[in-house]
């Protein structure tokens, strides 16, 4: 499979009628050292950097069969107006050398270095262009807003507090009415049957038999 080089963005496309001499980029890596109290220099392992790539080469004003890959390419100036504008974008274009496993990669054009009318080849442009790998960045959003409570639905009424029941402990002289007329108890001594309902089975059937020490559920 011929071996092509590719610049494309969006719908235009630009194949380089001469092909560089060789597919080249750079790839760092970022390791940092940091001296260790007893231990020396010791190395920390980064992350893979973006890739770098250099394309040198030259657009010839003419076909020619002993170096152009191909023939009917637009002209040098067309070339360099159709770069400069797709930098102006300051959008990323992709990168494409065709036969070359892994060779298509999204970058951004870093520089545009142009030698026009070199000596012997009038017409022709040679120049270098930088190009480095564009990654997308990713941005996480985190809702620091506080939370918003909902009504509680029609058909689930809010939970009710347990209800909390005092006692009193019957003394000597005690009657329901009386228990009931207690400012403690209800301050309204009509109320005793209220005592009764909820102490049935310590009081028995006769309201009127309390004893001392009975300890009586006083309900609200």
């Amino acid at each position: 499979m011929a071996i092509e080089y590719w610049l494309i963005s969006g719908k235009t496309k630009l194949r380089l009628p001469v092909n560089p001499e060789s597919y080249a980029y750079s790839s760092p890596f970022a390791y940092t050292e940091t001296e260790v109290e007893g231990l020396g220099e010791v190395t920390n392992i980064g992350y893979r950097g973006l890739k770098e790539f250099s394309i040198a080469t030259f657009w010839p004003k003419d076909y020619n069969a002993t170096y152009c890959s191909y023939s009917g390419f637009i002209s040098p100036s067309s070339f360099v107006s159709t770069i400069e504008k797709w930098r102006s974008k300051r959008e990323p274009i992709r990168y494409v050398v065709t036969g070359v496993k892994g060779a298509n990669t999204l970058v951004t054009i870093r520089d545009f270095e142009v030698e026009a009318e070199k000596a012997g080849a009038p017409g022709d442009i040679y120049f270098t262009l930088t190009l480095k790998e564009y990654r997308e960045p990713t941005v996480k959003v985190i809702d620091t807003s506080k939370p918003k409570f909902t009504k509680q639905s029609k058909s689930r009424p809010p939970a009710q507090k347990p209800t909390q029941l005092k006692t009193y402990t019957v003394k000597s002289g005690d009657c329901l009415w009386k228990i009931a007329a207690d400012s403690k108890v209800y301050g309204d001594g009509n109320k005793w049957r209220k005592i009764y309902d909820a102490n049935k089975k310590t009081i028995g059937k006769n309201p009127n038999r309390i004893y001392p020490g009975q300890k009586l559920v006083i309900p609200k």
